[in-house]
């Protein structure tokens, strides 16, 4: 018997790089943090958690993701500090990103949004899809650009707590300094029609959002997102959530499936403890 301490894989000194979910996580965590911080927002790092508050709605910016398991004996401790992060600072709903099963949350005030799967694409996994005809992608590189992925995401997801669609109300123009998140939008003609993000950090690239607005949906236009970010760091592992319903696209250019996680939203309380609603 000795006392050699033996590493569960999510001591706070560990290296980042010890494993490909914690690379992930803490991916995950730098890509809410950034466009909070471009915006003048908080952010708040810990041992257990990270998070990042724009306080204000913010689609899922407004995110404290879990850097390790919540603790067993002490899962209350940490769910306090989350929840007091948000609290009083603000409106919109938060979000929890759990990459393993969590205590029932619901009497906390938490409305479970699923177990969306965590999945990896090798690098060298094979040939990337074709950009169909009749679709210009561009990087983004500048405020108009911004403007047209904003606007796609928050009509094409959609995401309602921000409509109608308002310049700046998902991302700031700021969050173009930062070199990790990289955007892309898809024209048909001179109109934009589809979008897709990718951040890079920790060693991997990770596909955060894809969406198509709904009349141009079924013409191969998630693949073709799907291509421009899977060459643009070729070398890296490529990594995502995605929805069940995007799974099987997925699977289909070589992603293949690790795990799923455990996805949560709270409304956020008014003075009073009541939620808090927005216009």
């Amino acid at each position: 018997m000795t006392d050699e301490h033996l590493t569960d894989g999510w001591e706070p000194d560990l290296p980042v790089a010890d494993t490909l979910l914690r690379r992930f996580l803490f991916n995950l965590a730098a890509f809410h943090e950034t466009p909070v911080a471009a915006a003048g927002g908080r952010v708040l790092r810990r041992d257990d958690f990270a998070a990042a508050d724009l306080g204000r709605p913010a689609a899922m910016y407004n995110a404290a993701t879990l850097l390790r398991p919540l603790p067993v004996d002490r899962a209350t401790e940490t769910l306090d500090a989350v929840e007091g992060f948000f609290d009083g600072h603000g409106s919109g709903e938060a979000y929890l990103w759990s990459a393993w099963p969590t205590p029932d949350l619901r009497p906390r005030g938490w409305v479970l949004e699923g177990h969306p799967p965590l999945l990896l694409r090798p690098p060298g996994s094979g040939p990337v899809p074709p950009v169909p005809p009749g679709l210009r992608v561009e990087r983004v590189a500048g405020v108009d650009g911004l403007r047209d992925w904003e606007r796609v995401a928050v009509d094409g997801f959609p995401y309602r707590e921000l409509q109608p669609y308002r310049p700046g109300a998902l991302l700031d123009e700021r969050v173009l300094a930062d070199g990790r998140l990289r955007l892309w939008v898809g024209y048909e003609d001179d109109a934009s029609v589809c979008v897709g993000s990718l951040f890079v950090a920790e060693g991997v690239a990770a596909f955060s959002l894809v969406v198509t607005l709904p009349e141009a949906r079924r013409r191969g236009y998630w693949a073709a997102m799907a291509a421009v970010r899977l060459v643009e760091e070729p070398g890296l592992p490529a990594v995502g959530v995605f929805s069940d319903m995007s799974r099987s696209s997925a699977e289909a250019i070589g992603f293949l499936p690790l795990t799923r996680f455990t996805l949560w939203h709270r409304p956020r309380p008014g003075p009073s403890g009541a939620a808090a609603t927005t216009s």
